[in-house]
């Protein structure tokens, strides 16, 4: 309006607006989210393999999504900055050890810049090498920080469900998401979480 003034008419009593300006209500939505892609190679997930890659390229460059690619058993690699094809990048790169969860979800914490618009991903089997109880603290600070936590179980061949339902049920009572599902089902199931976020509702849950 301020803009516009001198356009002002008093005979007619109108304003005439030549050139428009405002701030939109909707810039909040337009900015990225980031999405930090943790996938488990460890020994226990050979039979998930194909599973995990295809979820890892579902979520790969999402439009309004900056994703960061993350393999891990004990050890981390970060592979963002090697991935053309991550079907083909996760077949290839087979880490194959044990598996340290909290370790490769401390390595998320780390390059987390805008809790409140970041979406940590954990494709894994659940069953923790290391420590329960650190991948359990470090989820609760995760999700008390503003960031969503989503879990993707992972599928034998036959895509039945293959994961550590005990140590899932812990992570959702801190407010994560776990959930084991098909590729075809991700997409809507992140859009949920997203939309809910936004809207300031975003309870864990658990799905079978």
């Amino acid at each position: 309006m301020r803009e516009n003034l001198h356009r002002w008419d008093p005979q007619r009593g109108k304003l005439f607006v030549q050139a428009p300006a405002f701030f939109s209500r909707m810039r909040s939505h337009a900015q990225s989210w980031d999405i930090i892609l943790l996938v488990d190679q460890s020994g226990s997930m050979v039979d998930s393999v194909i599973h995990a890659a295809v979820m890892a390229a579902c979520l790969w460059q999402l439009p309004g999504m900056r994703t960061r690619l993350v393999a891990f058993d004990t050890a981390v690699v970060d592979l963002t900055a090697d991935v053309a094809d991550p079907v083909e990048l996760l077949m290839r790169v087979q880490l194959g050890g044990g598996t340290d969860i909290a370790r490769a979800v401390a390595y998320a914490q780390a390059q987390i810049a805008t809790p409140a618009r970041s979406i940590v991903v954990l494709v894994s089997d659940f069953y923790e090498g290391g420590s329960d109880h650190e991948l359990v603290r470090r989820v609760k600070t995760l999700v008390g920080a503003g960031v969503t936590v989503l879990g993707l179980a992972a599928l034998d061949a036959r895509a039945e469900p293959v994961y550590n339902r005990e140590l899932a049920a812990r992570l959702v009572r801190e407010g994560a998401h776990v959930a084991a599902m098909t590729p075809g089902e991700l997409a809507a199931w992140l859009a949920e979480k997203i939309s809910g976020k936004a809207g300031g509702q975003v309870p864990g849950g658990l799905v079978a």
